[in-house]
């Protein structure tokens, strides 16, 4: 019995997540109220307070949301068919990533942070942008100076470099597809210009 009340509770998390993302989207984060998000969700203030403390907790957990499978592709980077073929191993983490994005939840909650919340409260959304891409950045940066020490990285090429040349293309795509992600797909994209960038860096 506790365990199906436990699954209840989490399901009853996971909706009003899910209902605060579709409010914070269409209205933006700081006009939105947690009585909006409550209603959307078919539910009680009582219930929203019972799972977070405020506006600022509800948001902080949806960007966990996000931010969670970050951890996988840094799982895809470390894994062991790839150990030895860093460059690879990036590809493959970036292509996975896209295709993440392509995802409507994780479309919207990027979409939210970059464009669609104000300063507030304790939350700081360019801290946050910044932190997300700095775990990004020391992620890549490992993977290049391995990719250097095995000797698979151009001669005239540092890892320093290289890091920057693919975090600043990331960034362009990633933020130039948010502004009208039906123009075209992020993930056929992302590969092309990835995959190219990664082989020209390769010796």
């Amino acid at each position: 019995m506790a365990r199906r009340t436990k699954a209840e509770a989490e399901a009853t998390r996971e909706a009003l997540l899910d209902a605060a993302e579709e409010v914070f989207f269409d209205h933006g984060v700081a006009r939105t109220s947690l009585e909006q998000i409550a209603r959307h969700a078919g539910m009680t203030r009582g219930a929203l307070y019972w799972h977070f403390k405020n506006k600022a907790d509800l948001f902080m957990a949806l960007i966990e949301r996000v931010r969670m499978p970050f951890e996988e592709l840094v799982d895809t980077l470390h894994h062991p068919h790839l150990l030895d073929d860093p460059l690879e191993a990036l590809r493959v983490a970036f292509d996975n990533g896209f295709i993440r994005l392509e995802q409507p939840s994780s479309h919207r909650v990027h979409a939210i942070l970059l464009h669609r919340c104000e300063f507030f409260s304790d939350i700081n959304p360019l801290e946050m942008q910044n932190r997300l891409a700095e775990e990004c950045h020391i992620e890549i940066c490992q993977q290049l100076q391995r990719a250097h020490e095995l000797g698979q990285l151009r001669a005239d090429l540092t890892p320093e470099t290289a890091a920057l040349m693919l975090q600043a293309t990331l960034g362009g795509l990633f933020h130039d597809w948010l502004r009208d992600p039906e123009r075209y797909s992020i993930r056929e994209r992302g590969e092309e210009l990835l995959g190219t960038l990664l082989r020209m860096m390769r010796r």
